[in-house]
């Protein structure tokens, strides 16, 4: 059998027998320490000793980017689509470490030349990947509870502030055709491996930094923002890591990634969110519990925006609209019924200041009226 089918049919395995464990396996918030010691036991174990003849088949990129980006951003994704929230904050979680361990091989792969040292990297980083969302670890929940929360969440704050004011300040100067012709000159004098670092960067240390604070807030929405954010940038990344061997040498082929990271991330384009609808759900066949989330996102604004008798108004010829068995269900019918609720609000009394007061008298000026 040809070595590219077998190394491609042991990581499909593995992907396998790592979708089983998460669907499978009941979470335990990963309380027990035991577990802990010996999942890293084994780990550690299989990393050493296992046979080089099998573990350079097991142990491949392809491997770490199925179990440490494909599968992550298809749970991501059913989890920006489904209505239940904590399974947004549990993937964000995720994604904040992902972006770390993503910054460190980006420089690890260029320093590693043989190939002995490559494998039990490989298989080091498919462990850790594995131990980040494996229910009886659910190491990602652990380091943010132990080391986050506590510690780097509210250090993290002041520093996002100050980002968002330089992006604002980057924006601003990126609008200059020649400030925007000369970063990209200096860029591309950069030697490929630094352009690398450079476009990982910038997709991966700022998100990181805002998803970190978006955990520790109790408001659901900017979890979401920055997990569709890592849905699609972990599709970007596994783009550009395949492809770099064949199109890194190309100029313009980081640069190409770097605006592309920025579209994504950026909210003034919402390109994460847009790229997200219109090709991962479809491709993940989550686009009715997409709906579904989206309903009941409009219901929760809804009843925060409007008076709760005017939100129930709304709800009952939402409801009438959506089930279409009726004549009520047109949606002139629905208008007038809306509008025949106005007249039951008591708007306040506005005096106006050349008005006629309530008793008839007129404040009308004349001769007399003190302007002053």
């Amino acid at each position: 059998m040809n070595e590219a089918v077998l190394s491609l049919c042991c990581s499909l395995g593995v992907l396998l027998v790592v979708s089983l464990g998460y669907s499978c396996i009941k979470p335990n918030g990963g309380q027990c320490i035991k577990i802990h010691l010996v999942y890293f036991a084994s780990a550690i174990c299989l990393v050493a000793f296992l046979p080089t003849n099998i573990a350079k088949y097991v142990f491949t990129e392809l491997t770490v980017s199925l179990v440490g980006a494909m599968y992550p951003v298809y749970r991501a994704t059913r989890a920006v689509c489904t209505p239940d929230e904590d399974d947004d904050k549990e993937w964000l979680q995720y994604w904040m470490l992902g972006g770390v361990l993503f910054m460190i091989t980006t420089w690890v792969d260029d320093v590693i030349k043989q190939n002995s040292v490559d494998t039990i990297w490989l298989g080091s980083l498919l462990f850790i990947f594995y131990w980040l969302y494996f229910p009886l670890t659910c190491g990602a929940l652990v380091v943010y509870e132990k080391v986050t929360a506590p510690y780097l969440g509210p250090k993290l704050k002041p520093l996002q502030r100050q980002m968002n004011n330089f992006i604002i300040y980057l924006q601003q100067m990126l609008s200059n055709a020649f400030h925007l012709y000369l970063v990209w000159i200096i860029f591309m004098f950069l030697p490929a491996g630094l352009k690398r670092i450079v476009a990982i960067a910038i997709g991966t240390v700022y998100p990181t930094i805002c998803s970190i604070t978006a955990v520790a807030t109790e408001e659901i929405e900017d979890d979401t923002y920055w997990l569709t954010y890592w849905s699609v940038y972990g599709c970007l990344f596994l783009i550009m890591d395949v492809s770099e061997d064949f199109l890194g040498r190309i100029p313009g082929f980081y640069t190409l990634i770097i605006f592309t990271t920025i579209y994504l991330m950026l909210p003034m384009f919402r390109g994460a969110d847009k790229i997200f609808r219109k090709v991962l759900v479809p491709l993940a066949g989550l686009h009715e519990l997409l709906v579904l989330r989206d309903a009941i996102t409009i219901k929760k604004q809804m009843l925060k925006d409007l008076d709760p008798e005017r939100a129930a108004v709304v709800q009952k010829s939402i409801a009438k609209f959506f089930d279409g068995s009726t004549s009520d269900s047109d949606p002139s019918v629905l208008k007038e019924e809306l509008m025949q609720g106005w007249g039951k609000i008591q708007l306040p009394k506005i005096k106006l200041p050349f008005g006629k007061a309530e008793g008839g008298d007129s404040d009308e000026p004349n001769e007399k009226t003190n302007l002053v």
